[in-house]
C-alpha cells in the first residue's frame, strides 16, 4: 500500500514537472526563456517547447508590427511662428527580444521612449517649415514623413533598443481655434500677392509677344510690298517691250493707234475743236489718209 502511494506521488510530481516544463509558442510572438530574470533562449517558431521547471520562466513579446498612437495632439511652433497642433502615429516592431528586455523591458516603456523621440524630431522638423507649406504641399508632407521616419529610426538603432521604427506619419496639423482666422487671412493675402505677381509677369510676357509679332508683321509687309513693286516694274518693262515689238511691225497702224488715243484724250464731253483743213486730224476725218 505504501509503495502504491509512493508511486502515485511520484507520478503526480512527474506530471507537475512535465506540465511546468512545457510551453507553446504561438504564431506572431516571441517566447523568451528567462533564468533568474536573464534571457537565455528565444523561440521564434510556433510549436511546443521545453524549459527547466521552477528555475526558468517564460515571457511573451509580439513579433508583428505595433502601431503606437497616443491620440494626444501636441502644440508646436512652425518656422513663421504659427502654433499648430500635431497628431501623429508610429509603426514599430521588436527585432531583438533579448536586447529589448535588457533595455526597455516592457511595451509601455518602449512606446514612451518612442513617443519622446518622435515628438523631439517632429518639433525640430516643423520648426524649419512655414505653416503654408505644411498644409498646401502634399509632396512636402510626404518628404517630411520620410525624413522624420529616417531620423527616429536612426536614433532607435543608435540607442540599441532592439526595435525597428517602420514608419512615422503625421495624421493632421491643426491651428488652435483662436489663431485660425488671422492665419487664414494672412494666407489668403499671400496667395493674392503671388497671383498678382503671376498676372504681372503674364502681362509683360504678352506685351513682348505682341511687340515681336507686330515687328515681324511689318517686316513681312515691307518685304511683300518690295516684291510687289519689283514684279510690277518687271511687268511694265515686259509690256513696253511687247508694245514696241508689236508697233514696230506696222508703222502706219501704230501711227493710227496713237492718233486715236490722242482723240480719246482730247475730245471729251462737248469739246469744240477747230482744225486747219490740212491738219492730220482733218485729213483723217475726211478720209484722205
Amino acid at each position: 500500500m505504501v509503495k502504491r502511494i509512493a508511486a502515485l506521488v511520484v507520478a503526480v510530481v512527474a506530471l507537475i514537472l512535465l506540465f511546468s516544463s512545457l510551453f507553446i509558442v504561438k504564431e506572431g510572438e516571441y517566447k523568451v526563456v528567462l533564468r533568474f530574470s536573464e534571457a537565455v533562449r528565444i523561440h521564434t517558431e510556433p510549436g511546443m517547447k521545453f524549459k527547466v521547471p521552477f528555475i526558468e520562466s517564460v515571457t511573451s513579446l509580439p513579433k508583428y508590427q505595433i502601431i503606437y498612437d497616443d491620440n494626444k495632439p501636441t502644440e508646436i511652433l512652425t518656422k513663421d511662428k504659427k502654433p499648430i497642433k500635431v497628431d501623429n502615429y508610429t509603426v514599430w516592431r521588436i527585432t531583438q527580444p533579448q536586447q529589448f528586455l535588457r533595455t526597455l523591458k516592457t511595451i509601455s516603456s518602449a512606446e514612451a521612449r518612442i513617443g519622446d523621440n518622435v515628438y523631439s524630431t517632429v518639433r525640430r522638423k516643423l520648426s524649419e517649415i512655414e505653416y503654408g507649406d505644411i498644409i498646401s504641399e502634399n509632396t512636402a508632407r510626404g518628404d517630411l514623413n520620410v525624413e522624420i521616419t529616417r531620423e527616429v529610426a536612426e536614433t532607435a538603432e543608435r540607442q540599441n533598443y532592439g526595435i525597428q521604427i517602420v514608419d512615422v506619419r503625421i495624421k493632421r496639423t491643426d491651428l488652435p481655434e483662436e489663431n485660425k482666422d488671422s492665419v487664414y487671412e494672412r494666407m489668403i493675402s499671400d496667395r493674392q500677392s503671388i497671383a498678382a505677381g503671376y498676372l504681372s509677369e503674364g502681362d509683360e510676357e504678352s506685351r513682348k509677344i505682341t511687340a515681336s509679332a507686330d515687328r515681324q508683321a511689318r517686316e513681312l509687309m515691307a518685304k511683300a510690298e518690295s516684291e510687289a513693286k519689283k514684279i510690277v516694274a518687271e511687268g511694265e518693262q515686259e509690256a513696253a517691250r511687247i508694245y514696241n515689238e508689236a508697233y514696230g511691225k506696222d508703222t502706219n497702224f501704230y501711227q493710227l493707234y496713237r492718233t486715236l488715243e490722242s482723240y480719246v484724250t482730247t475730245i471729251q464731253d462737248e469739246t469744240v475743236i477747230m482744225l486747219p483743213i490740212d491738219s492730220p486730224y482733218t485729213r483723217m476725218l475726211l478720209g484722205r489718209e
